[in-house]
């Protein structure tokens, strides 16, 4: 596809679209942000400093639970990348944005003739799985040796049981979004990245880098017995363009993540990164077996040239940054 198209980000100023617009501009691309709020604030600073936004950027407001919004925004875009999401447990806060909010865009580009949406999952809409869940909601019963893949999708009603929300929420809203595709014969690739590392854009602190931070300020005094899938902001953001730009990988679902690190292991090496740090020391459980690291493949991603950056790679960045920012004081 050519790289002077214009297209729409909704929730640009995000942690994975603020790097998402970051890049579509070095490519070329005219890009529209929507956001909710006043395009106005300063929060939303960093987006307009970015090379190439003063001439081919612009930030809308847009409330992708606003349908009529949504049509003047997306009007005139050869595609759309849809990241607006809540992060959060809380079902009165993240069922509704995700799922009708996800319905709204899907049907809004199919009114206006939108050639392709690339569409922000989550791991968390493939991995949560009696069966199958190696993460925070480990499940005696999961196949140690299961591959999670792009094949794989969360049960909803597991997630019911188990009080997940957000996984409840990415999951009804992405298979929302393969109903209306198909249905509206609307082109939609799906992005499903696990948790998200990497330096800031945004002067904010996001939900993803929070997880680490709560290890280095020592507000967490141990470190759960579970573990999480990791992978850093950059490739996310270099695999939406990637996949959008790829007229094969249509109809298709890519998982995003770089490998899979038992709590444990992240702490020792944000340990080694930051020694002046109170980090934990103990796991919280004490009792059971150290629990073994899922596996799951980034295969269909890797074959399709992307190259993941190393997860000590990524921490190092992201610790950096949030030096940077003044987040962190104890290096």
């Amino acid at each position: 596809m050519r790289s002077d198209q214009t297209v729409c980000v909704t929730g640009a100023g995000g942690f994975i679209a603020s790097w998402l617009v970051k890049k579509l501009l070095i490519k070329g691309y005219t890009v529209r942000g929507a956001v909710r709020g006043n395009p106005e604030d300063g929060k939303y600073e960093h987006l307009r400093e970015l090379e190439g936004a003063k001439e081919r950027f612009e930030l809308v407001k847009a409330d992708i639970l606003d349908y009529q919004s949504l049509l003047t925004v997306f009007r005139g875009c050869d595609g759309v990348f849809h990241m607006a999401c809540l992060l959060n447990d809380d079902p009165n806060q993240v069922i509704e944005p995700a799922v009708k909010g996800t319905r709204n865009v899907m049907e809004a580009c199919a009114e206006i003739g939108v050639k392709r949406v690339v569409f922000t999952s989550s791991i968390g809409a493939v991995y949560m799985d009696p069966r199958r869940d190696g993460a925070v909601y480990m499940d005696p019963r999961r196949d140690p040796l299961a591959i999670v893949d792009d094949d794989c999708w969360s049960d909803l009603d597991y997630c019911i049981h188990t009080n997940n929300w957000y996984c409840y929420a990415k999951t009804l809203a992405e298979k929302s979004a393969w109903e209306i595709a198909e249905r509206r014969n609307l082109e939609m690739v799906v992005i499903n990245p696990c948790l998200v590392l990497g330096p800031l854009l945004q002067s904010t602190m996001n939900a993803s880098t929070a997880h680490i931070m709560k290890y280095l300020t020592g507000s967490a005094k141990t470190y759960a017995n579970s573990t999480q899938a990791y992978v850093d902001v950059r490739d996310v953001a270099d695999a939406h363009i990637l996949v959008y730009e790829t007229p094969s990988a249509g109809g298709q679902r890519y998982l995003c993540g770089e490998c899979s690190l038992h709590r444990g292991e992240l702490v020792d090496m944000l340990a080694k990164l930051c020694p002046r740090c109170p980090l934990p020391t103990k796991c919280s459980d004490e009792i059971n077996p150290r629990k073994q690291p899922y596996k799951f493949s980034n295969r269909k991603m890797r074959d399709l040239g992307l190259s993941f950056t190393p997860i000590d790679k990524s921490l190092a960045d992201t610790v950096a940054s949030l030096q940077e920012r003044g987040f962190l004081h104890y290096l």
